[in-house]
């Protein structure tokens, strides 16, 4: 998990910081492979009638964004509500994908391998777009990748990939540059 932690009209103190790699090897150890990049933002905000701190996290997860605000007067107890909340919710993703698995997708099951062409790459966000063989649109991560890095890909090219229903569509559980 990429972690980048800014403080804005602040100094970030290591107490924080310690509470925060804390809160951090937490959601590795529940949520390996979930959450791909973590951004926290620990903000002075005194002219706010909640109080004098923001704390927010923006957790990238394959498909969905998550995004957790909290305001108050101390940092630390800012910092442990979001991250509790954090994980609520990526507990519920968590759910929501394994309840998506045991039902049966539309016409597109887990191992349906087939190729199809890069039509789209957005490498500052790390995802992609496929146009299958049926012309059918295709998202994928880059942690699907397989034998390869989105540095590898360029658009036009052709790839072999497995696809299931996703929370917002058709997504690749895997690619591989080339056809099998």
């Amino acid at each position: 998990m990429e972690l980048k932690i800014e403080a804005k009209n602040l100094d970030l103190r290591k107490s924080w910081q310690e509470k925060i790699d804390e809160e951090q090897a937490k959601l590795i150890r529940h949520y390996a492979n979930l959450v791909l990049h973590l951004r926290v933002t620990i903000e002075a905000t005194p002219g706010y009638k909640e109080g004098g701190h923001e704390v927010r996290l923006v957790a990238a997860v394959p498909n969905d964004t998550v995004v957790v605000k909290r305001r108050g007067e101390n940092v630390r107890p800012l910092l442990v509500e979001a991250f509790d909340v954090l994980g609520g919710r990526l507990k519920e993703i968590v759910r929501k994908k394994q309840s998506h698995k045991t039902t049966k997708t539309q016409g597109a099951p887990a191992n349906n391998k087939t190729s199809g062409v890069v039509r789209k790459i957005v490498p500052d966000e790390l995802y992609g777009f496929i146009v299958s063989s049926d012309n059918t649109d295709v998202f994928f991560h880059a942690s699907s990748l397989k034998d390869g890095t989105l540095d590898d890909l360029a658009e036009g090219d052709e790839v072999t990939f497995a696809m299931e229903e996703g929370d917002k569509g058709l997504q690749a559980i895997w690619v591989r540059v080339g056809k099998d």
